[in-house]
């Protein structure tokens, strides 16, 4: 996969990037998408949530359960937002775009 097309990809969001386990538990209980990424600073998953507070402490109190590839997560992005489910449609779809393929935790899904 083309390496510079993913840095482009994780410049959509204008949040910056931010460590998973140091501030994961610290985000606002408000609506948004927010992007995990792996050690390599790849893109592994575009997600919604209607509160990312609960969302993000249960994959924290979980350790992401039993999906191994959300297991990877090193650090996310985030970005609060009323229209989440389209957003991320629409995040996925420029990836995809750019890239060629969706992210890797997005593939079971799509």
């Amino acid at each position: 996969m083309n390496h510079r097309k993913m840095n482009d990809i994780m410049k959509l969001l204008e949040d910056k990037t931010h460590m998973w386990i140091d501030s994961a538990r610290y985000v606002k209980a408000k609506p948004g998408i927010y992007v995990l990424y792996n050690r390599k600073e790849e893109p592994i998953y575009i997600g919604e949530s209607d509160n990312l507070q609960k969302q993000f402490s249960n994959y924290l109190d979980t350790n992401f359960e039993d999906n191994e590839c959300k297991q990877k997560t090193h650090s996310y992005q985030r970005k609060f937002t009323d229209n989440q489910k389209e957003e991320k449609e629409d995040l996925l779809k420029k990836f995809k775009e750019e890239c060629g393929i969706f992210p890797e935790c997005n593939l079971e899904s799509e």
